[in-house]
Formats: structure tokens, sequence, C-alpha cells
């Protein structure tokens, strides 16, 4: 054999291309097409090949495009013309992604195909005209087809040997059994990336999206039993001796967190960075709620406690606002709705963050703002105050002329905090231990203390309103500060923190207070997929059977992240460490989850949303 490969092949090989060059010369070009085709979508994914991915991210979307292009060679048999269908299709889907890109910053994801219709509907209002990453697209894309088209074209169609095409067919199915169907990308730590949606590259984060597009299917899990329990846990009508609000202002503060939950943090400063945060206590219910996540991942936070399903069920790092929000799911929003308000989501920054307009008009929110309906703001840093974000507020309010549920998440204290300091006073000095550690730490704590101030006028303003007003309040995460300003906030390695001292990095304040007699509540723990049950119940609203369910398992299970626990009784666990009636709590809430979310068939679906005949009036 080694006498036939050096004696025969190389010099039967060497005479054939010497004999043949137009037609190696077209092979290779056919071999080089999935390398055009991704250097090509990756312009138009704003990329750079060669400094924006690493080597693994470039192979395993190399591998797709290997397998497109094998495809059309199957179909079509002739090189040139499998080639201009492979680099074809590319620049067709990649345009498209360059687009959605480009009008809502990020880029396309499965459920944007699913959407197509809605998307036509509005595409007359865009601006299409190429862009330089379009010309670049474009003049490679006609470089290839012109070299692949003036080399000698095929005679006749070029069959690929059975066992060469099934040996190659069955490796790609192989490939995508592995892909899709198997742990292989969890093990791998591989997830579809959310914010800065370009980082995987086009085709493998439009791949690995489609992987996780889909939250597992519980054990157990059937139709029958999603019944079962909406029986055993059936919608219950609001206390009608309850004042019913006429204003719910439901606010998520950007990155707002009290640090001095911290024991040594507590007292070692000089000024009080949430002074009047602590003086709500009338008529409010307030304590600690564990954040899903910490120092970033906002949209999680927002989907548990709109809808109150958990990210526990979630595939890790992924996020619901981009694969899994479907057309008419149940929400907090749908509530209000059905009862006869007005429902309006605010976020005064860029709409294109986490897909919140196909997000939101999912949730039922019939309005949405934006940073371009705040008129002539104030900023603090570049990005609007908490203060012009609450004014903005009180507008939709005092206009609303009837019932109004208002959902805003704020911007003003986002990360970096090494930012220029307009209009923000250097209120708060910390430790210089703290400032060695963080040297940006004290331009968050300036933040928050501005984020009070303007939480002072909040609460100012809906007690002069004579409308019955709840208004919700709390931070989303803490702040993305570096790891060794938490190692002296805990005074050891983050590695060493038990269960209890991890969670500890993801509580933040929150309160619910109202303008009329509630009854007030210290030191209330949760986690945000119980805050909107809770929210409901405070305001009057019906309860749905899914958030009576969430109501009886507080009891149990009060704060459930995917960290970790904390039990009744206040026992931080790890899930391994839950008991087997607390297990079955968490099956249950994974049963009815999965239902609400990916599998809402009809019979089940008066258990997660009141329906509109419902509506009394206010």
């Amino acid at each position: 054999m080694r006498a036939l490969l050096y004696a025969d092949t190389f010099p039967r090989l060497a005479q054939d291309i010497r004999q043949f060059p137009g037609t190696w010369l077209s092979r290779l070009l056919f071999l080089a097409g999935p390398w055009a085709a991704f250097w090509m979508v990756e312009i138009l994914n704003e990329n750079d090949i060669f400094s924006d991915l690493y080597p693994w991210q470039v192979l395993m979307n190399l591998v797709w495009y290997y397998l497109l292009f094998l495809l059309c060679r199957l179909i079509f048999g002739r090189r040139a013309w499998a080639g201009t269908a492979g680099i074809g299709l590319s620049f067709l889907v990649g345009l498209v992604n360059h687009y959605v890109l480009r009008f809502r910053g990020r880029i396309l994801f499965p459920a944007d195909v699913a959407g197509w219709r809605t998307a036509a509907n509005v595409a007359g209002g865009f601006d299409f005209s190429p862009d330089w990453y379009i010309c670049q697209a474009a003049v490679l894309l006609i470089v290839y087809l012109s070299a692949l088209w003036l080399c000698p074209r095929q005679k006749r169609r070029d069959r690929l040997r059975p066992l060469a095409a099934a040996a190659l067919l069955l490796a790609g199915a192989g490939y995508c059994f592995a892909f899709f169907a198997t742990g292989m990308l969890p093990n791998l730590g591989i997830y579809t990336q959310q914010w800065v949606t370009q980082a995987n590259g086009f085709l493998l984060n439009f791949t690995v999206a489609l992987r996780y597009s889909r939250v597992d299917r519980p054990e157990g899990y059937s139709r029958e039993e999603v019944l079962r329990l909406a029986a055993e846990y059936p919608a219950a009508e609001g206390d009608p001796s309850a004042v019913k609000p006429v204003n719910i202002v439901v606010i998520m503060n950007e990155s707002f967190a009290d640090l001095t939950l911290f024991d040594s943090l507590d007292g070692a400063l000089e000024e009080d960075p949430t002074p009047f945060l602590r003086t709500l206590k009338e008529d409010t219910v307030r304590g600690w709620m564990y954040s899903p996540v910490t120092g970033g991942g906002t949209a999680s936070v927002e989907f548990e406690y709109l809808t109150g399903f958990s990210t526990l069920f979630q595939p890790p790092h992924t996020v619901a606002y981009q694969l899994y929000v479907e057309e008419d799911m149940p929400s907090l929003a749908q509530s209000a709705l059905a009862r006869g308000y007005h429902t309006t989501a605010f976020h005064p920054y860029k709409s294109s963050g986490w897909n919140r307009p196909v997000a939101y008009q999912c949730l039922s929110f019939l309005d949405q703002l934006y940073e371009e309906d705040v008129e002539d703001p104030w900023r603090v840093r570049t990005y609007v105050s908490d203060l012009s974000d609450y004014r903005r507020i009180f507008r939709i309010t005092g206009e609303a002329g009837g019932p109004s549920f208002v959902f805003n998440v704020t911007m003003q204290n986002h990360s970096g905090y090494s930012q220029g300091w307009n209009n923000l006073d250097r209120t708060i000095q910390l430790p210089a231990r703290l400032r060695t550690a963080d040297s940006t730490a004290e331009q968050y704590f300036a933040l928050v203390r501005a984020s009070d101030d303007a939480l002072r006028e909040l609460i100012a303003h809906y007690s002069q309103v004579e409308e019955p007003t709840l208004v919700v309040f709390f931070g989303d995460h803490q702040p993305p500060l570096k790891n060794a300003f938490y190692e002296e906030l805990y005074g050891k390695r983050l590695s060493e923190r038990t269960a209890g001292e991890v969670l500890q990095q993801y509580a933040v304040p929150f309160f619910l207070w109202a303008n009329y007699d509630i009854e007030e509540q210290e030191d209330v723990v949760l986690s945000p997929n119980y805050l909107g049950a809770l929210t409901a119940r405070l305001a009057g609203l019906p309860l749905t059977g899914f958030q009576s369910f969430l109501l009886r398992m507080y009891q149990e299970l009060p704060v459930i992240t995917p960290v970790g626990f904390l039990t009744g009784d206040g026992e931080a666990l790890s899930r391994q460490e839950l008991t087997p009636e607390q297990q079955e709590w968490i099956h249950t809430y994974e049963v009815l989850n999965y239902c609400g979310m990916t599998d809402l068939f009809d019979e089940a679906r008066e258990m997660f949303c009141l329906p509109a005949e419902r509506s009394g009036e206010n």
C-alpha cells in the first residue's frame, strides 16, 4: 500500500492536474466557496473574521457552510451551479440579517423567520439603500462568481460516487444530530449570544439559537396533568373590599442595589447611598428581591416579573425575549388589560435591545415608548436620567383618561462606570480599600444616590395625585463591579463563599407603595417570578390559577433562582439539597412553566390568562 501511494497515486494526481488544470481550478474554487460565503456573510454581519471571532467559532461556522455547499453539490451536480446556489443563498440570508441588524440593532433569530409577515407589513417604512457593508459583500460575491464561471465548464453532470456521497451525508447528519439533539453544545459551554449578538458569527449563532429555541419538556409532562393542576389551583377573584388602583406604575430600576446589605460596607460610608428609600414604611410592602442574574441580563428579570415563569427552567445563558416569547403569552400586562387598564411599556433607551418591540407586543402592551419619546431629557452621563424618566411617567398616567398600567425599565445606572461625570455629583466616598479594588465603583454609588433623589420626587408626585396609585419598584440586578470589589465586601475569595453568601450578590431592594391604605410589611423576601403575582393581589386584580399556584408555592420556597433557593425558614439550598416535598413543588412549577411558555393549549389557557369578559369597572 505504501509503495502504491508514493509510486502511483501522487504521480497520477500530478499528471491529472497538468492535463486538466481548469477542472482542478474549478474544484479548488468550489472548495473555497464556503470560506467566501462565510467571509461575505460576516461582512454583512459587521464582523471582521480575522479579529472578532475565535478559531473555534470560525470552524463551527464553516462546518455549516460546507454542509450547505455539499447539499447544493448533490442537488445540482455541476460545481458552477452548486457554488452559485451556495454563495447566492448565503448572500441573500446575510443581506436579510444585515437589515435586521441595521433596523433592530441585533442579528436575525429563528423567531424572526416565524414572524416574517409582521416584518413585511412594516418594511415600507425603512431605508434599504446599500451601505458600505453591502457594497463590500457584493464585490466579494461578484469576484467569486466571476472566477467560478470563467473556469472551464463541466460537459456533463458530475455525480459523486455513491459510497462517498453516503459517507458525506452520514457525517453531516451525525453532526446535525450531535448539534441539535445531544448535550454537545452545553458541554462545550456554547450558548446563544443575546446582547452582542454578532459575537458567535451569524450562522453559528442562528443555529445555536435554533438548538435552544424550545424549553426542554419536563419528565412526566402531559396535558392531562396540567388540567389536573388547573382544577387544583383555580382562578380567584380579587378582594371586593380592596381599593382598586387607577394607576399601577411598575419601575424596574437599572442596576439599583443597596450594597450596605454586606456587613463590611454597612456603617463604613460617611453618606447613605439610599436615605429616602429607608424612610418608606407607611403603606409600603418592602424587602429583598433575589434576582436570577447579577451584573447584567435585565431582560430575564423583566420576563420573570411579567410572566411568573422562571429562568431556572430555561437553558443557561438564554433570554426568553429573544427565543421563547410568542404572541399572546400570559403576562401581568394581559391581566391588567383584561381588567380595563391601558398598558404601556416604557424604556428610555434604544428599542433594539433584547428584542423588546416584539416581546412587549406579545406580552399585551398596547403602547411602547423609548428614548425618542422623552422630550428634552435631563441626562446623567450619557443616559436619560431617572428624573426625566419619572416625569415622562407622570405624563403617561396624567393623560391616560382611565386606568393605566405602566411598566418602566430605567437606564440611568447602566454600566460602565468609568464614564464622565456629566450632571452627576460625587456624593459618595468609598473607603480606600474599595476604591483600590475598583476605581469605578464611586461613580456607581453616586448614581444610586441620584436614583434615590429621583425616587423621592416620584413618591412625592403620586402622594399628591387623587387617583389611587400603586407603585412597584425594584432593581433588576447588582452592578457589574470587579470581582476584587466583591471580594473586599465578602472579606474572602468568591470561590470560598457559602450558598447563602452567593445569593447575597443577587439581592436587590424592592417595595410596593400606595397612596392609599395598605397593610405594611417589612423584610419580605422573594424572587421576581413571585413579585408579579404579589402585584396582582395588592392591586385587587383577579388571580389566574397559575398566580394562585405561585402564591401557594411562595410559602414553601420564597426564592427560586438558577444559582440557589431560599426556603420558607430562610435556609439557602442548592437544587440537589431540596427535600422531596420541595422537589415536588419545583417539578409542578416546571410542568406549569412548560405549558404556559411553550404548550399553552386551549383547555389550559384559562389557568394562565384572564378572559376579557371578566373585565369590570375599576
